[in-house]
């Protein structure tokens, strides 16, 4: 951890005690990306309810505009991943290069802010902005990264923030060093970033920071991999600490405990994915929640949910806070879920499991040099939220998709060796030049099963919902060779091996086939070769640790096939209504479901892919209305 000077803690002290921010979102507004610091995506808004969201039409529509000087503007005209914040009537997000503030009843633009410095310099975040209140002198604030640049935009008129920064030439302008493409995470006058580090093995820290939000001076940095002298040094054996580079959180939102001052950071697992016998031990803070004091940084608990990660088992989300009631009293807990596809619920005030953990004894593999974990943990509740094992059985029939995809799909089993797994776990077998393919497959796969997408939780009833897909990883660890283009977190290392496989590389290969050809496109329909469904919309009971439902999510156009499930990343919101909505999913609609029960009550067509979070508000108007960013529009959806 690095030390404050005396007279840096002084004046941050002196802003803490001059913000003046609310203590809580305000019904009618969404102010965070996840609605609200507790994470919970959760709007107490009820107009639109069960018994008339099949009436939603689409009220306004919003086109993002060309990025400055063309092109993509770091993908968000193809991409986008925005969830948009409404404060005041105003409707905040980012689109192409630019931040835009629209009229949160007509979509109308108020001001739209060019970025300086272009692509070049750094791409607005394609996930979002965050929003300080501002104190008694300062204003209102708009917050967003592009690259490695902090920016502060005055929120009433979209000038950069003066006093931000400390190039008067540059105002509303901070170095943050390593880059950071989610959203700030606003605590009175703490911003905290998480890291983009690109996951090569040694290179820049993960570390997360936090700066004042109204000078843009640094306040606190955490050292996400321990150094020495700091807690968890010692799970780093034979200097596997040094330059380590990945165990960051890329996930695109932090949580904070309002009323302890504590946040929740989704820490992910260290570079390179796939070989880590350059760092032997269970590899701290990798794959952890770890909870620090807010206003310092300091360390105060952390949970491991895999150790020493070979398999790119990513905490890819922030966690939700929920208040358990367990016979007659009230626990304070967090429910954090990520890649691997289990959801652990702890104790949010020192993190001990609420229903209990086991490390259990996990496949040992036969990669030279690498160390490998001889148990790994499982929560007892609730059960895995996505497919853990694979066995030949598991593949389509012809009844699941049709014969061509069961044909491909048998084709590259035999192509591959065939495929082994070992359950939960397995890891990647070694693969000697000249051998026959022998094959791996490990589930969830790169992608799955709960990705950034993360959880929303309803206060009222402790229900947990979360988007959970079924993808597999393929593929066996091999000695490099020369001109081989490996995983992408392996690139310009020196590390011996790295994952590959028969069928091509990259680091989310799949054991997928195609099904045909879209007669729309003429593109190849490129499907999972395990059994349907591929994805679910799952509630968990937190108070109890159960499955309350699970339903699929999405169907198949090209198959004719309305349950398969087929989803990619994002998660759902819940509201008062009893509504619980969500896009994400391939075949471009978006749906509401009831919470209650999970049974569909809306599916309507999308022109884009939804693969953003949707959220609610109520504009100045009084009406409430439900947004999501379908591609490159926000289509924004009311009652007539």
């Amino acid at each position: 951890m690095k030390q404050l000077t005396s007279a840096l803690v002084v004046v941050a002290v002196a802003v803490t005690a001059s913000a003046q921010r609310k203590p809580a979102t305000p019904a009618q507004e969404w102010q965070t990306y996840n609605h609200d610091l507790a994470g919970t995506r959760f709007s107490p808004l009820t107009e639109i309810n069960t018994g008339n969201v099949a009436k939603l039409a689409q009220a306004w529509v919003y086109t993002f505009p060309p990025p400055p000087g063309g092109g993509r503007g770091g993908g968000l005209g193809g991409a986008s991943e925005a969830v948009p914040i409404v404060v005041g009537g105003v409707m905040y997000l980012p689109v192409g290069n630019s931040v835009v503030a629209l009229e949160a009843d007509t979509g109308k633009v108020i001001w739209q802010r060019d970025v300086p410095g272009g692509p070049q310099a750094g791409a607005v975040s394609r996930r979002g902005v965050g929003y300080f209140p501002g104190d008694r002198n300062t204003p209102e604030r708009i917050i967003v990264t592009a690259g490695r640049r902090l920016l502060s935009f005055d929120a009433a008129t979209g000038k950069p923030s003066e006093g931000f920064g400390p190039n008067s030439e540059k105002p509303g302008e901070v170095d943050i060093v390593v880059p950071y493409n989610g959203t700030p995470t606003i605590y009175k006058n703490v911003i905290m970033l998480g890291a983009n580090v690109n996951e090569v093995p040694q290179g820049p820290p993960g570390d997360t920071r936090a700066f004042d939000a109204v000078t843009g001076r640094k306040l606190w940095e955490f050292h996400t991999v321990p150094r020495p002298g700091e807690a968890g040094h010692e799970t780093w054996l034979d200097d596997g600490w040094k330059e380590r580079s990945g165990t960051n959180t890329w996930g695109f939102s932090e949580t904070v405990d309002e009323a302890r001052g504590i946040v929740y950071l989704p820490i992910a697992g260290p570079a390179s994915n796939y070989y880590g016998g350059d760092r032997p031990g269970n590899n701290l803070f990798g794959n952890s929640v770890v909870a620090v004091d807010i206003n310092t940084g300091k360390y105060l608990w952390h949970f491991q949910t895999v150790h020493h990660d070979i398999w790119d088992i990513d905490m890819s989300a922030a966690p939700g806070l929920v208040e358990i009631k367990q016979g007659g009293r009230t626990i304070p807990a967090l429910a954090t879920v990520g890649k691997g596809g289990y959801m652990f619920i702890l104790d949010r005030t020192n993190g001990k499991p609420v229903f209990g953990v086991e490390e259990r004894p996990v496949p040992k593999g036969d990669v030279p040099g690498e160390w490998y974990s001889p148990t790994q943990p499982f929560p007892l509740k609730p059960p895995a939220l996505a497919k853990t094992s694979f066995r030949k059985e598991d593949m389509v029939t012809a009844a699941d998709t049709n014969e061509a995809h069961v044909r491909n799909c048998q084709a590259l089993w035999d192509k591959s060796g065939g495929f082994v797994n070992l359950g939960p776990f397995t890891p990647f077998n070694y693969h000697e030049d000249g051998a026959p393919p022998k094959s791996t497959i490990s589930f969830p796969g790169g992608t799955g099963g709960i990705n950034w997408g993360g959880t929303a939780t309803d206060p009222r009833t402790g229900f947990v919902y979360m988007n959970s897909h079924d993808t597999s990883l393929v593929g066996w660890v091999e000695k490099k060779k020369p001109g081989v283009e490996y995983s992408f977190d392996s690139v310009g290392s020196k590390l011996p091996y790295d994952r590959a496989s028969v069928d091509g590389v990259g680091p989310f290969h799949t054991f997928s086939a195609s099904a045909g050809k879209d007669p729309a496109t003429g593109r190849d329909v490129v499907l999972p070769c395990q059994r349907p469904p591929w994805s679910r919309l799952i509630a968990v009971n937190a108070n109890t640790g159960e499955i309350a439902w699970a339903t699929p999510l999405g169907g198949n156009d090209f198959l004719g096939k309305p349950n398969v499930g087929g989803s990619g990343s994002a998660g759902p919101t819940v509201t008062a209504g009893g509504l619980v909505f969500v896009g994400a999913t391939d075949d471009r609609r978006f749906r509401a479901f009831d919470s209650k029960t999970g049974k569909e009550l809306l599916v309507t067509k999308l022109d884009g892919s939804g693969n953003a979070n949707p959220m609610t508000y109520q504009a100045k108007n009084g009406k409430q209305y439900v947004a999501i960013v379908a591609t490159n529009q926000v289509v924004v959806f009311a009652l007539p």
